[in-house]
């Protein structure tokens, strides 16, 4: 099986459509279709279903997809450590982050890593956190700067480099900012608006009342925390937002309950081999890690 068919089979089956494959991978339609047919006749067996112009998996394009997969990374690994040999440090890196982390914390790192290594195409890619951590974890992305999840994946290395406190907040009209004290039970009589039910910040937030037996009445969500923010400002609801991004906007709520951290930090597949573009990127995020006292 050549790797050429392989691209193009999961382009298929990650699109459902052999044209926005074509589109992906910068193929024609019939180039697309060709790929896959000698695929099909190297496997033996058909590996998609076209009906009513709807393409679908078959039970062994389902079985294969996931060894196609491994395939081409176990290829695209064996082509970084033959460059890797070389020292230099330039190719391509892809690059997840989240839009907070990418706009309020990795810019410095950025400009350094671009300044220092002017060879290297990036390929950054702005992703929820658990988007890019799910991509990290199938081997499309190399490294991700990202919210790290409570619950870690044994597959994945996951290394901070930042903690964010975050802090309870309200509109300055908010009923609960005029309090001198507030037990952790008082917020859950208010609306909240909070991060999505699919995020790693709100499991970190709701695990810190359900430890403490109580049920947030969540009013909102958003992924983004500028638009949860301007939410909050605005009286929709109390919310949870790091230090950094409070301002005359909002109000600090005194909140009797230890502050509630967020670990920020970079991931990378246990299993893959890193390219140099990859290891320098570390290193320049390693270096602003303080040191143990």
């Amino acid at each position: 099986m050549d790797t050429q068919s392989l691209q193009a089979f999961i382009a298929v089956a990650d699109t459902a459509s052999f044209s926005l494959a074509g589109e992906q991978l910068y193929l024609t339609q019939p180039a697309i279709s060709k790929r896959i047919a000698t695929l099909e006749h190297q496997a033996g067996a058909k590996l998609f279903d076209r009906i009513n112009r709807r393409v679908s998996l078959t039970e062994a394009g389902r079985l294969l997809l996931p060894r196609a997969r491994q395939i081409l990374q176990l290829v695209e690994d064996s082509r970084r450590q033959l460059h890797n040999l070389s020292g230099s440090v330039e190719g391509s890196l892809t690059l997840a982050t989240s839009h907070h982390v990418g706009l309020h914390r990795l810019p410095p790192v950025l400009k350094a890593f671009t300044q220092r290594y002017p060879n290297v195409d990036l390929d950054l890619r702005f992703l929820d956190s658990e988007q890019a951590y799910h991509g990290v974890v199938a081997g499309e992305i190399e490294l991700a700067v990202v919210t790290l999840s409570p619950r870690p994946n044994p597959q994945v290395e996951s290394v901070p480099v930042w903690i964010d406190q975050l802090r309870f907040v309200a509109a300055p009209e908010h009923p609960l900012a005029t309090r001198d004290e507030l037990p952790l039970s008082m917020l859950v009589n208010y609306p909240a608006v909070l991060p999505g039910p699919l995020t790693f910040t709100r499991d970190i937030v709701v695990g810190s009342f359900n430890r403490a037996g109580l049920a947030i009445d969540v009013a909102l969500s958003t992924n983004y925390l500028e638009t949860l923010k301007m939410m909050a400002g605005i009286g929709l609801g109390w919310s949870v937002l790091p230090e950094s991004m409070i301002d005359d906007d909002i109000t600090v709520l005194p909140v009797t309950h230890p502050p509630i951290e967020r670990r920020l930090g970079y991931l990378v597949h246990k299993g893959r081999t890193l390219s140099n573009a990859g290891r320098a990127m570390i290193a320049e995020l390693e270096a602003i890690i303080p040191a143990d006292d």
